[in-house]
Order: structure tokens, then C-alpha cells, then sequence
């Protein structure tokens, strides 16, 4: 039997992941969350085939809030849709297969096991170009005008006006 990891906690573990605390991953009321979100996802999908301006209220209602202009293609993922805030600014391109990762995880193995996690935000500033198959680790702030090469992994912060590649992502030169 795992320890009690929230005895002096009454929250639920649906209320400590809202507040962006530890929770237990695998709660029956945050699985419900997640069956919701992939019901919204295949309906966003399946609506963006047929009309993909007719389909925005779908993405809204699955993420929460989406911007006037925004144009995000499918395949589209994602766990909760509204958990960790992920805000991109605006003007802003993502190539193919681009991943925002949001879900952190304890390093030590027993809380891991036993299915704790949190989560972190990201935010992407304006006119910021992410290329295809770059991924962004939680908590990341990735500032105006820059640009993620193909491939990168953002692990930390990277500043306004950079190109930025590799794995770790570096700025290699300004804009």
C-alpha cells in the first residue's frame, strides 16, 4: 500500500491538480477528465475535416480559450485540454508534430510509481516560430520573435529574439 502522500491535505486530487500541486494521476474523477478531453479532441478533429472555422468552438470548449485567429490543424493531443495553462502569443507558427509538455514528474521512483504528478506551464511569446518536431518541457517561457529549430528540446527558458537549436535547445545567434 503506497504512503498516504496527502493526510493533512483535504483537497481531491482533481483540486490539487487545478492548483497546480501533486496529484495522483490515475483518480476516477481526473479519468474522467481525460475520457472528455478525448471525446472533444475526435470531435475537433472530425469538425475541422468538414469546416475547420465551424469547428472552433469545439477547440474552444476542449481548451478553454483559443484566440480569433488562431488555425490549429489536426492530429491534435492532449490529457486534460485545460489543466497547466499553455498561452502562445500571437503570430505565432508550430510546425508538424510539435510537443508542449506540461506534465511533470517526481525523479525519486517510489512517488513516481505510485502515480504522482503535476504539472507546469509554458508560455511562447509573440511571433515565435516552433519548427516541426520541436518539444517544449514544462515550465518553459520561449520569448518574442524567436526561433526553436527542428527537433529542439526546450528545457529551459529561452530569451526574446534567438534562434535557438539542439537538444538541449541553446540560442546559437540574435535576430
Amino acid at each position: 500500500m503506497p504512503p498516504d502522500y496527502f493526510a493533512d491535505d483535504p483537497r481531491s486530487n482533481l483540486e490539487r491538480m487545478l492548483a497546480g500541486d501533486l496529484y495522483i494521476a490515475d483518480d476516477p474523477e481526473i479519468a474522467k477528465r481525460q475520457q472528455r478531453a478525448m471525446r472533444l479532441t475526435a470531435r475537433y478533429q472530425a469538425a475541422y475535416l468538414e469546416d475547420a472555422v465551424g469547428s472552433r468552438p469545439i477547440l474552444a470548449e476542449l481548451l478553454g480559450s483559443v484566440g480569433e485567429d488562431v488555425d490549429l490543424r489536426p492530429p491534435l493531443y492532449v490529457d486534460y485540454g485545460s489543466v497547466a495553462r499553455i498561452t502562445v502569443g500571437e503570430d505565432c507558427q508550430l510546425g508538424p508534430n510539435v510537443q508542449l509538455l506540461t506534465p511533470t514528474h517526481p525523479l525519486e521512483p517510489d512517488p513516481r510509481r505510485d502515480k504522482l504528478e503535476a504539472a507546469r506551464p509554458i508560455t511562447i511569446g509573440n511571433n515565435v516560430w516552433l519548427g516541426g518536431g520541436a518539444i517544449v518541457c514544462p515550465g518553459v517561457t520561449i520569448g518574442d520573435n524567436s526561433v526553436i529549430g527542428a527537433g529542439a528540446v526546450v528545457t529551459r527558458d529561452i530569451p526574446a529574439n534567438v534562434v535557438a537549436v539542439g537538444n538541449p535547445a541553446r540560442p546559437v545567434r540574435e535576430l
